[in-house]
């Protein structure tokens, strides 16, 4: 790779190829028969970013959920918004972010019903502030909001 290549800045800038340094900011994405699971990345301070995501079960079942992401040796550490106590280690495998098979117990009131993260995957989309910024959710009423846009 040559850093100085007008194409590989340009990808780089629009989140096509991976940066240099791994961290979460970005899209992550995947489309599946049940509809779509999304999150958002954007840093938030030094070494913090905030995230939004939303997980879907079938129609009018899904999970939303918010919160920050700090590094945590190899891997990072989700502390979920409105739920003391719920957080998770997730790493990013191959570019695809995968969270634990089991969550706290805190994290329970995530979503409605049965649904669970528990095991989510999410493929990275992008690497891109921008894409992160610009990625729409339906909030839980419904209402398509960019949760990371501010």
């Amino acid at each position: 790779m040559d850093a100085d290549n007008p194409l590989e800045i340009a990808a780089r800038e629009r989140g096509v190829v991976r940066p240099d340094t791994a961290t979460p900011t970005g899209v992550f994405e995947r489309t599946h028969d049940l509809g779509r699971d999304a999150m958002c990345a954007t840093p938030d301070g030094a070494g913090q970013w905030k995230f939004a995501l939303t997980a879907s079960y079938g129609p009018g079942l899904s999970c939303t959920a918010s919160g920050t992401i700090v590094r945590d040796g190899d891997a990072w550490r989700m502390r979920f918004a409105g739920a003391d106590g719920c957080e998770a280690l997730v790493r990013e495998e191959e570019d695809e972010l995968r969270l634990p098979g089991r969550l706290p117990s805190q994290c329970d009131n995530l979503c409605p019903a049965r649904a669970s993260l528990s095991g989510l995957f999410l493929p990275r989309a992008s690497w891109s502030e921008e894409d992160a910024k610009r990625l729409q959710m339906r909030d839980r009423r419904g209402n398509v909001t960019q949760p990371c846009g501010g």
